[in-house]
């Protein structure tokens, strides 16, 4: 790769770039997602708005994007309650990377950038759900430290299929 990929917080600027990974992600891998691909394609990109950090709540949610130039080729969102009893619990969500750029660092990158941010917010746990036959997937967040507490059978549908979603865990306090 002869550029370098840059990670940023993603900005309003950038939500056309990232409903385009988006509608692309969820259209190649439907299993791995709980949103419908047709469903969201009808949505305009300032839907995602929610997804940017604000002020309100001391900047959740946050999506971190991975950029190679002026393409942007990967995204992580982390979400937490602003529920009391709960709020120590961020919750990773659309995680994705342009499918020709898998497995050259940058979803590890994203993560890392992520659980840095989580922790400098105060969170104390991390969890995502990956569906389970999603090695490559389950890998990486194995190699970051999350853990296996669970498995929702027939968590997603897709057509007539049905798919498990493993529920993960990171301890943020156990400095993984």
């Amino acid at each position: 790769m002869a550029e370098r990929v840059v990670l940023r917080a993603m900005g309003a600027a950038d939500l056309a770039a990232y409903k385009m990974l988006r509608d692309g992600a969820l259209a190649e891998r439907p299993e791995a997602f709980t949103s419908d691909a047709a469903a969201e394609m009808r949505r305009p990109p300032e839907t995602y708005l929610a997804r940017l950090s604000g002020p309100a709540d001391g900047g959740w949610p946050f999506t971190h994007t991975a950029w190679l130039g002026e393409r942007l080729v990967g995204a992580v969102t982390c979400e937490r309650d602003a529920r009391l009893k709960v709020n120590h619990i961020g919750k990773i969500v659309g995680m994705m990377v342009e499918p020709d750029l898998r497995g050259k660092g940058i979803g590890r990158a994203l993560l890392e950038a992520c659980v840095g941010q989580a922790r400098e917010r105060g969170l104390a746990v991390l969890t995502l759900t990956v569906t389970s036959d999603n090695a490559v997937a389950i890998d990486l967040y194995s190699r970051m430290g999350f853990v296996r507490y669970g498995r929702l059978e027939r968590a997603i549908r897709v057509g007539a299929q049905f798919h498990a979603k493993d529920l993960m865990a990171l301890d943020l306090d156990k400095g993984n």
